[in-house]
């Protein structure tokens, strides 16, 4: 009885579905990014009367950082 060892490279379609999720969780980081930096934004607005200023700046700044954490996960563009 000879046990054969674990194949260490998953199957195309299982490294396929790993990458969809990661693709999704990335996207899904962005919109967070993007959702924040728009209620942050809508709140001061809403706080300090100066619609829609605090909103351009904040979809903006929210943008910016999604941005930002797809260039790092992906590896400065790598």
């Amino acid at each position: 009885m000879s046990e054969t060892a674990p194949d260490r490279n998953p199957p195309s379609g299982s490294r396929q579905v790993s990458e969809a999720v990661s693709h999704t969780v990335v996207t899904g980081g962005f919109f967070a990014s993007w959702m924040a930096g728009f209620l942050l934004g809508w709140g001061a607005d809403s706080l300090f009367g100066t619609r829609p200023l605090f909103i351009v700046i904040g979809i903006i700044a929210g943008a910016v950082t999604g941005f930002w954490k797809m260039w790092v996960t992906y590896g400065k563009g790598g």
